[in-house]
């Protein structure tokens, strides 16, 4: 299995929701690859959002290590599912696709915890105490998303 997460600059939603991802996936055994971009171009080879690096370390994940980078065309042909944060980033991923195969391939991540609902994980940018409760939210989805394709 291999999916990337999704959001605007790739520094604060998705390198958590790749974080995560890859720790729940590792501690079932499996072998899925985990990535992460952003819609924008804003912050390409970038670290994560100090406040997203913290947040990950105090529940023992490490997410240092990555970099921004801007989601591609060609990330439809390397992954088998694309997750989105939100509505906005939903919308620009499928505007992309080039055929309903690729279109197939995007899901809000929210979905899996409150499914059909279209809930928006809140970009915490601008909300330092946010970066709590979205690793919470994420945290809650990628346990879901683990037992649905594991």
């Amino acid at each position: 299995m291999k999916i990337v997460m999704v959001c605007l600059g790739n520094i604060c939603r998705s390198p958590l929701a790749e974080g995560i991802l890859t720790s729940k996936a590792a501690e079932k055994g499996l072998p899925w690859q985990v990535d992460s971009a952003g819609t924008s171009a804003y912050h390409i080879g970038e670290k994560p959002d100090s406040r997203s690096v913290l947040v990950a370390q105090k529940n023992g994940i490490d997410i240092s290590k990555q970099r921004a980078r801007q989601f591609m065309v060609s990330d439809f042909d390397r992954f088998d599912l694309i997750y989105a944060m939100d509505t906005s980033n939903y919308n620009k991923i499928r505007r992309l696709a080039r055929n309903d195969a690729d279109k197939n391939k995007v899901l809000l991540i929210l979905n899996e915890v409150y499914p059909n609902e279209n809930r928006a994980v809140p970009d915490p940018y601008w909300d330092n105490d946010g970066f709590t409760k979205v690793f919470y939210m994420l945290e809650e989805a990628c346990a879901n998303i683990v037992e649905k394709y594991a």
